[in-house]
């Protein structure tokens, strides 16, 4: 069993700083150089690992960094375990399995025309708006319509999990566990729910992700224990609407400011695809992922105790100049662009992959193409911990 976390009062890195959309990119520059195993005693300590070598090689090593004790900082687990995040390899397999056969190529290809139809809807609505916060108005909405879509909810029911998942996102931004807790419970309710109805009328496994979940045995034949169950559905419910809105964000602010890239894709939609994947490196919007290791560790000279939470900075990763050349440039086809860490690697590597591709696309299509310019017009709200990144992008848009 992990023993209690040995006291270090170091604190080599503090995310309760205010923070700018440029910030925290100078401060990683400077902790791969001079420190990389940093340590914070925010969120009741935690290491930071920040270059891209280190980072892999714990993704890639789930035997001894695990996921059951910490898997995120700051940490406010309130709802019981959440399957496939919560679980290690192989005990995470069977729940890993469900969700991703209802994210196949064909399901995801049949997503597409509503994704298309929610993004250009919302989009006309923004840009009829002349001036408004992007975050709100389109960039937030649309994962829950695209999620309740794949998660086969009622009109009814993706309102309420828009508007629990935004009192999450704040909560989560205030670090205010309290809220985080009543705001985990409306989810875990919504779970309970969607649960009760694909028991009453399955759906197919291959296209609802619920229904496969119920579907699906453990190694030992049996069906998910209804604690595990819910938990995995409240997972899945969430784990698509944080990042998306803060990506979009963050795509938005770098066009405004780079009006030349605006006008070349706008002019080559065609070259989207691979922009967001340089957009995805740029931006990466996690910084809090964790493992715990299973024994004492030894990192760069750094002595890390089990049950120790240690969070994997890939916004800094994905910025780390021994990978990336000139990794603070938007650069159109990286050769390498490949090998970024957005999605993370390994057995938790993010289920949904596909998905968010397509939405980042279309999403950034529909903007360019309802917009002959658009431009940052007040002051850019950022995030805090676990994120990286933009929750309030006020946008000027001529149509």
């Amino acid at each position: 069993m992990p023993q209690p976390p040995v006291h270090n009062d170091l604190n080599e890195y503090d995310p309760t700083l205010p923070e700018t959309f440029e910030s925290e990119y100078a401060k990683f520059d400077e902790l791969r150089a001079r420190c990389p195993v940093a340590h914070s005693t925010a969120f009741d300590g935690f290491w930071a690992i920040t270059r891209y070598d280190d980072i892999m090689g714990i993704l890639m090593d789930p035997g001894t960094y695990i996921t059951s004790v910490r898997n995120v900082v700051p940490g406010s687990s309130t709802t019981g375990r959440r399957p496939p995040l919560h679980l290690n390899p192989p005990d995470h397999t069977p729940y890993r399995r469900a969700i991703d056969r209802a994210l196949g190529g064909r399901r995801v290809a049949m997503i597409e025309p509503a994704t298309r139809r929610f993004a250009a809807s919302l989009m006309r609505d923004l840009v009829a708006r002349g001036e408004a916060d992007f975050i709100e108005h389109f960039a937030s909405p649309l994962p829950a319509q695209v999620f309740g879509e794949w998660m086969g909810l009622s009109p009814a029911q993706i309102d309420v999990l828009w508007a629990t998942s935004k009192a999450y996102v704040k909560a989560w931004e205030a670090f205010d566990k309290s809220s985080v807790a009543a705001a985990a419970e409306g989810l875990a309710r919504m779970a309970a729910e969607v649960i009760q109805e694909r028991r009453r009328e399955p759906r197919d496994p291959l296209m609802d992700p619920t229904s496969s979940l119920l579907a699906e045995r453990d190694d030992n034949g049996e069906p998910f224990p209804d604690v595990l169950l819910a938990g995995c559905v409240r997972q899945v419910l969430v784990v698509g609407l944080v990042a998306p809105p803060i990506v979009m964000g963050s795509i938005a602010v770098h066009l405004s400011r780079d009006q030349a890239l605006q006008q070349q894709l706008r002019e080559n939609p065609q070259q989207i695809p691979d922009a967001i994947e340089e957009f995805l490196r740029l931006y990466t919007p996690y910084r809090g992922f964790a493992r715990s290791a299973r024994h004492e560790v030894d990192l760069h000279g750094r002595r890390i105790q089990p049950g120790e939470a240690i969070a994997l900075i890939y916004a800094s990763a994905n910025r780390d100049e021994s990978i990336f050349p000139k990794p603070g440039e938007f650069q159109l086809n990286r050769p390498n662009i490949k090998q970024h860490l957005a999605f993370g690697r390994g057995p938790h590597m993010c289920a949904g992959i596909p998905l968010a591709r397509q939405q980042l696309a279309i999403a950034l299509e529909e903007l360019l193409r309802q917009t002959s310019h658009f431009e940052v017009s007040g002051e850019v709200r950022m995030s805090g911990m676990p994120e990286l990144g933009p929750i309030c992008v006020p946008l000027r848009m001529t149509p």
